[in-house]
């Protein structure tokens, strides 16, 4: 959702960067690989408590990990590995964001409840993803529900920054693992007609 509206409006400056970055001899795959060490970096920041700063780090990365997928485009360098490589970044990227969270409240007396809505959050997150991955894998095109990963880097950004930490985790917790019910239900509707209704494998 905030893909379809917020990237239209950033397309000027990130394709200006995007200019630049090819000047300088950069490819789409070393940007993912960058943004991909900015949140190892962030990550271990939170580990250390340093929630706030980390929260700023990885807004960075986040930033770099819109870049990657517009200097391919700007390049028309763009591939089927380029898109594989970005996609299983972006599902570790996110799962080391949480564990570094993990680890800081892990440190915390009664922290339980942080704890679980974090585990929570990533059983969602990767729900989403397997979601799409396994319809697309039967040809269903399945982007549909209410917070993908976007909506879920800008909530978990904020509440790092702003220090609303735990009713973020309460957001993410249930939204995930709601929007995962929404592509469930989408790709239900779209084989339950006579032509999408065809016996298919594991």
């Amino acid at each position: 959702m905030l893909s379809k509206y917020v990237r239209p409006l950033l397309s000027a400056t990130l394709a200006a960067i995007a200019r630049w970055l090819q000047n300088m001899g950069a490819t789409p795959n070393m940007i993912s690989f960058i943004g991909f060490a900015l949140t190892l970096g962030a990550a271990g920041l939170l580990a250390m408590d340093y929630l706030r700063i980390g929260g700023v780090l990885l807004w960075v990365a986040a930033t770099f990990d819109m870049i990657d997928g517009t200097l391919a485009r700007f390049t028309q360098t763009e591939s089927k590995f380029g898109a594989f490589l970005d996609s299983t970044l972006d599902r570790y990227s996110e799962s080391i964001t949480f564990l570094g969270l993990a680890v800081h409240y892990a440190n915390q007396s009664n922290a339980q409840i942080h704890l679980f809505l974090i585990f929570l959050t990533l059983i969602g997150s990767w729900a989403v993803s397997y979601t799409r991955a396994r319809a697309e894998g039967l040809n269903i095109e399945c982007k549909s529900g209410i917070l993908q990963r976007p909506e879920r880097l800008v909530l978990l950004i904020s509440g790092l920054i702003l220090g609303w930490v735990l009713p973020i985790l309460w957001i993410l917790a249930v939204l995930t693992n709601i929007t995962a019910g929404q592509r469930i239900y989408e790709v239900y509707l779209r084989t339950s007609t006579p032509q999408g209704n065809q016996p298919v494998g594991d």
